[in-house]
């Protein structure tokens, strides 16, 4: 069945050609589709051939699918037709995302970037036609997230529907709902014994990383005096132990005590209630936005704390919690970011 921005590209691509392509706009077709599987459409227009992919969104997610299917489907065409995705309105990180996959591109709303044997169009600049109010439904919001979560910190053969609804504590039912879309989207693959597993890790991190939003959660931002990051990270988790607090660090911190790379301020703690007022006193905690060293954040799902770690006396979220959180975090974070992911998220087949 067409999806509905199938329909509407099918019906404005032409238009949308003829005009890049400064082509007649009857000289731009669309041949008949047969009943086999294959691309949305092809379109010929003057001496080239286009095999289409539509998709929805610019999301991440959508364009790892349209790159193999894209792949796939261009080896039976032959080299002489030009894959090209067709999207609404393509953002920068689809932008982005393109560009590194060599993948050209159309969306509706007047941008493009197509190269071709003799052909380069570059157009950009031009608004979102298809803003809508609200957001687009997150695959990545903070219940389902808790799947991706056990299918990424879990490594091995994979898990049947069942283990992972066991595992994460929801229902049969919406775990099967999430999961069905993780395999529409290409991120989640099924072998012939029904085990789920991610197509590839690297790419679910990245998808999920790209709709990761550590500001849905509670911040409470102040400052507690200390000479360094250090001090503060190990002075607070003394404090939460001995008064029995469940906490995990994540952030900078957190992101030192598992590679002891790239020097911190800012500490960031994860609490699983909020800290009553005698704590804060016992910590010296002084709640303050500008110079705050000290983040405590009260989480918008419980899923935060799966897979944490004890690291030199301190309980850190799991090291995919903390690389998704750093993306929210100042100083050297990206940096920090990466050395994380080199040294813990690197899932080889033969571990």
């Amino acid at each position: 069945m067409q999806s509905v921005f199938e329909i509407l590209a099918f019906s404005e691509l032409p238009r949308r050609l003829a005009e890049f392509l400064e082509l007649p706009e009857e000289q731009v077709t669309i041949p008949e589709r047969g009943k086999e599987s294959g691309p949305d459409f092809m379109v010929r227009a003057g001496k080239y051939t286009f095999l289409v992919e539509t998709k929805g969104s610019s999301a991440r997610a959508p364009l790892i699918l349209a790159v193999t299917k894209l792949k796939e489907r261009r080896k039976n065409q032959g080299k002489h037709v030009v894959p090209l995705l067709v999207v609404p309105y393509m953002g920068e990180t689809g932008r982005r995302f393109c560009e590194e996959h060599e993948l050209t591109w159309l969306d509706l709303s007047g941008n493009a970037r197509i190269k071709a044997p003799g052909l380069f169009i570059n157009v950009a600049g031009k608004p979102n036609r298809f803003k809508s109010p609200g957001r687009p439904p997150n695959l990545f919001a903070p219940k389902s997230s808790r799947i991706v979560r056990q299918l990424l910190i879990e490594s091995g053969p994979g898990f049947t529907q069942r283990e992972l609804s066991l595992a994460t504590g929801l229902d049969e039912g919406y775990t099967s709902r999430i999961v069905r879309r993780l395999e529409e989207s290409g991120l989640v693959v099924r072998d012939d014994g029904s085990l789920l597993k991610p197509e590839n890790p690297d790419q679910l991190l990245d998808a999920w990383s790209e709709g990761y939003d550590f500001r849905k959660h509670h911040i409470v931002k102040g400052h507690v005096a200390a000479r360094s990051g250090d001090e503060l990270l190990h002075r607070i988790a003394e404090v939460f132990n001995q008064h029995h607090v469940d906490y995990a660090a994540t952030g900078l911190g957190a992101a030192w005590l598992y590679t002891h790379f790239a020097n911190f301020r800012l500490t960031t703690f994860y609490l699983s209630h909020a800290p009553a007022d005698e704590l804060g006193n016992v910590l010296g905690f002084r709640e303050e936005d500008r110079g705050a060293n000290t983040w405590l954040v009260l989480p918008n799902d419980k899923g935060i704390f799966y897979g944490s770690k004890v690291r030199e006396g301190i309980r850190c979220v799991h090291p995919v919690q903390v690389y998704l959180d750093l993306k929210a975090h100042p100083e050297r974070s990206s940096e920090a970011a990466s050395r994380l992911r080199q040294d813990y998220l690197k899932w080889r087949q033969d571990d």
